[in-house]
């Protein structure tokens, strides 16, 4: 299924979370010197116009990245003033997808593969990636490309598991790419993305995933509102398998203020814990 676009989306507040946990991870992991690789199975278009007819037409940014751009928050430092890089003057105008954050944070030695099967967004992935130096982008299969990546020539990675889950199947087929992936690479960092649209569906996401045998997953999650089957994406969550060290401790501390901000009628809501341990 080619429908979805995340041109409709970016910004709001389940990319908050997301591109927090990205920012946290890619940083520690540029600390050293030695190369790591990047690998986003569904990458996107890269970065977004957010005045264009797609940013406009339902304005989540307003109530995601909007909220918190003029904000002066020390633990979200990193993760804004790349957002603000990509912002001169003062207004909000574009929003970097994953793709631009992490491009932006690895060195030369670094290396990125990028998988996006939408035609529309392949174009657009290729003209916002063209100034970077070592990345690869495929209009392919992210989760079909991955188990041939690993384990990667640097032994050291970061993978991005960010389907749009208009696939009632990509429940189930992340488990089964998160664990095959795991199989070939135990110690690589991966960072699965979901949307709570049905919290059943999520429980039985996380007993799946508590059942694959992986160790080390910690779990974030930030609600805007409480649950509801007819209220659409109620919260978003990621899981993090290898972990960089003081994420949970971080994460611990800014989703509790992130709920309250991003919240509808004061009822955010966040989950910060940790699913198996290492």
């Amino acid at each position: 299924m080619l429908s979805y676009r995340h041109s409709y989306h970016a910004g709001n507040f389940a990319d908050v979370l997301k591109h927090l946990v990205l920012v946290d991870i890619l940083s520690y992991m540029g600390r050293k010197d030695a190369a790591f690789d990047y690998i986003d199975t569904h990458a996107g278009a890269g970065s977004y116009q957010l005045r264009s007819a797609h940013g406009q037409k339902l304005q989540e940014y307003t109530d995601g990245i909007g909220r918190l751009i003029d904000l002066d928050w020390p633990e979200l430092a990193p993760y804004l003033a790349l957002v603000r890089g990509m912002n001169r003057g003062g207004n909000l105008h574009v929003y970097p997808g994953s793709p631009e954050l992490a491009l932006t944070l690895m060195r030369p030695q670094d290396r990125a593969w990028l998988y996006e099967l939408h035609p529309t967004d392949y174009r657009l992935l290729c003209r916002n990636t063209a100034r970077h130096r070592k990345v690869k982008v495929l209009q392919e299969d992210g989760f079909a490309a991955l188990p041939g990546l690993l384990p990667p020539a640097s032994r050291r990675g970061l993978v991005l598991i960010d389907p749009s889950y208009e696939i009632k199947s990509d429940y189930t087929s992340v488990v089964k790419v998160l664990q095959e992936a795991y199989r070939r690479f135990a110690t690589g960092t991966y960072t699965l993305w979901y949307p709570v649209v049905d919290r059943l569906q999520i429980d039985r996401l996380e007993r799946d995933l508590k059942a694959t045998g992986m160790r080390n997953i910690q779990r974030f999650e930030l609600g805007v509102c409480p649950d509801g089957t007819d209220l659409g994406m109620t919260a978003s969550g990621m899981v993090v398998i290898n972990p960089n060290w003081g994420l949970l401790e971080r994460m611990q501390a800014l989703l509790p203020r992130l709920a309250t901000i991003l919240g509808r009628n004061g009822q955010g809501q966040f989950r910060c814990d940790v699913l198996v341990e290492e």
